[in-house]
């Protein structure tokens, strides 16, 4: 085993374009995994500062949904062991829930980050993605799979401007 596999600082700073304040532009699927093709578009801002030396870090989001607005938060956390990334959510709607971690890393200036979880009742497969990232925008894909990750269902996007 080489120093190199006990310490990847190789993706500490992925997560470093996003430090800062963001209005973001939601686009999220009516219904998921119901063959729905209906979206619903809405607005909110997110807040992101890094702690722990860049190994982790954390941000502050206002989704407006049409319904009425939330707080929720993203908590990321790198892996120096194995160069991963672990992305947790918690929302003020569930406060005492924590989402399952989806785990990955960035590749060719793309971020893939997956998870297993349980929605409504049925074990999927979720997935992120981080793509077009450039110093004043990004965006982010979730994605959905019910059949073990051989198809996916993109259900949430969220385009990123700084503020």
């Amino acid at each position: 085993m080489n120093d190199q596999s006990m310490n990847d600082q190789s993706g500490l700073h992925d997560f470093d374009f996003l430090i800062g304040d963001w209005t973001v532009a939601h686009q999220r699927l009516k219904q998921r995994l119901a063959g729905c093709t209906e979206w619903e578009a809405f607005g909110g801002t997110m807040k992101l500062w890094s702690l722990v030396g860049s190994q982790v870090n954390i941000d502050d989001n206002v989704i407006e949904l049409p319904s009425g607005a939330y707080r929720a938060a993203s908590l990321r956390s790198f892996d120096l062991t194995t160069g991963q990334w672990a992305i947790r959510w918690i929302d003020s709607r569930h406060p005492h829930q924590v989402d399952p971690a989806v785990v990955g890393r960035f590749q060719d200036g793309i971020g893939t980050f997956l998870g297993t979880d349980i929605f409504e009742g049925r074990p999927i497969k979720i997935r992120f993605v981080w793509s077009d990232i450039a110093p004043d925008s990004a965006t982010w894909q979730q994605a959905f799979s019910d059949d073990g990750g051989a198809t996916w269902e993109t259900n949430w996007v969220m385009k990123f401007q700084r503020a």
